[in-house]
Formats: structure tokens, C-alpha cells, sequence
């Protein structure tokens, strides 16, 4: 009993328990998945609407954007980036007689993540509005809508049943991914599990809390996802 009690005294979010830290880690997971993503779909979305849009320049700089970052691991583009982008960052300032800036981790967090989920859903994208029947398109562009209503009101209306399942995927993989950047000394879920399990020695009891947390993240975006696709998808016919 003793021994229970004490183990639920670690996880108690006062201190001295480590609850707390866990929870704001937990936070910090979400805030981070959550920008990024954001990021990663208005990249996604241009890069997509690029690919196709015919001009062969751009497409074959988004082709390089996409193959590249899809082929080389996470864990180094988010050092690389990080790193790099910090110093070309003060680089370019030194140029101008500006004095150097240290990047906040959050955002710099945030930036790399999601310029690595924009390459993947400017594929989802992509596919999801060439899965569109070309005879909406040409109706739209028969009535005379200008290209942005064209997209407001065909396209995108569109594409979103497609994409949702794939954009859910990317969702649950980027809240996956957000513990890489542990690496750069952001405190998120991981790195507050790590630090909380080499404080007390209770790995096992703080990396198992932890994967209940992420437990629980993937079960409420998976309804949260089923209920925006009901939503899209109200009228059309399902499988039996």
C-alpha cells in the first residue's frame, strides 16, 4: 500500500509529484502538433494548387521541396533546420548591422515542424483535388466563376471528404513527431518524461503515464476527426 501510495504521490500534479510537469509537457505537445499542422496545410495547400497549376519552374521547385524532405529523416531536418535557420537567420542580420537574436524554441519548434508536415500534405492535398471529377471544375468554369470563388465554392468543398483521412494521419503524426524536438531542449511531453523519470528513477511508471497521455491525445483526435468527416460527408452514399 505503501508502496502505491508513493507511486501516486509522484504522479500528483502538486509538487513534490511530477503530474503537473507531465500535464504542461502534455500542453506543450498539443500547442506545438497544433501550429505546426496549421503550418503544414497552408503549405500543403500552395504547394498543391502549384503542382498543379501547370507551371513547369514551380512545379519542378515543389517536386524538389517534397522528395526532399519526405526522403530524409525527421530527427535531422528538425537539428538541421533548427540550426541552420538560426544561423542564416543572424547571418542575414549581421548583414544589415543587426545584433544577433536567439530564436524562441517554441517557435522555432513550430517553424521547422511545420515546413516538414507541408511537404506531405501538399501530396495529400494534391491527390484529394485530382479525385475531384473534372465536370465539377468545368461547370464552375462554364458559370464564369472567377478562379477564388472557383475554388471557394467547388473545390474546396470537394477535396476535404478525400483529404480528411489523410490529414488525420498527418495530424497523428506530427503529435508523434512534436518529441523531436526534445532534441533542440524544448520542454514537451517527452523531454518533461525524460526529466521527470532521471529526477526520481521511476522511468518505467513516467514513460507508461506519458504513453497514456498520448493515448489519450490519439483517441480524442480520432473522434474529433470522425466527427469533421461525418460532417463533410453528410449526403453522399456510404458502404453498407
Amino acid at each position: 500500500m505503501a508502496s502505491t501510495q508513493s507511486l501516486l504521490e509522484l504522479l500528483s500534479p502538486y509538487p513534490p509529484g511530477w503530474g503537473g510537469t507531465l500535464l504542461s509537457g502534455a500542453m506543450a505537445t498539443l500547442a506545438i502538433s497544433g501550429g505546426a499542422f496549421l503550418i503544414g496545410l497552408l503549405i500543403g495547400m500552395v504547394g498543391a494548387l502549384g503542382k498543379l497549376s501547370g507551371n513547369r519552374v514551380l512545379k519542378a521547385v515543389l517536386n524538389l521541396y517534397t522528395t526532399t524532405i519526405r526522403a530524409v529523416p525527421e530527427l535531422i531536418l528538425i537539428v538541421g533546420l533548427y540550426y541552420a535557420g538560426t544561423d542564416g537567420l543572424n547571418h542575414l542580420l549581421h548583414a544589415f548591422d543587426v545584433p544577433p537574436i536567439e530564436v524562441n524554441g517554441f517557435v522555432a519548434a513550430v517553424v521547422v515542424l511545420g515546413f516538414v508536415q507541408g511537404a506531405y500534405a501538399t501530396e495529400v492535398l494534391r491527390g484529394a483535388i485530382l479525385a475531384i471529377p473534372v465536370g465539377q471544375v468545368e461547370a464552375a468554369r462554364a458559370f464564369g466563376m472567377a478562379p477564388f470563388l472557383r475554388f471557394r465554392r467547388v473545390i474546396f468543398p470537394a477535396l476535404l471528404p478525400n483529404a480528411l483521412p489523410g490529414l488525420a494521419n498527418l495530424w497523428m503524426a506530427v503529435t508523434k513527431d512534436s518529441a523531436l524536438v526534445a532534441v533542440v531542449g524544448y520542454q514537451e511531453l517527452a523531454l518533461a518524461t525524460r526529466l521527470a523519470g532521471a529526477s526520481t528513477k521511476h522511468y518505467f511508471l513516467f514513460f507508461f503515464a506519458a504513453a497514456c497521455l498520448y493515448l489519450v491525445i490519439s483517441l480524442v483526435s480520432n473522434f474529433l476527426f470522425m466527427l469533421i468527416e461525418r460532417r463533410v460527408r453528410r449526403g453522399q452514399p456510404t458502404l453498407a
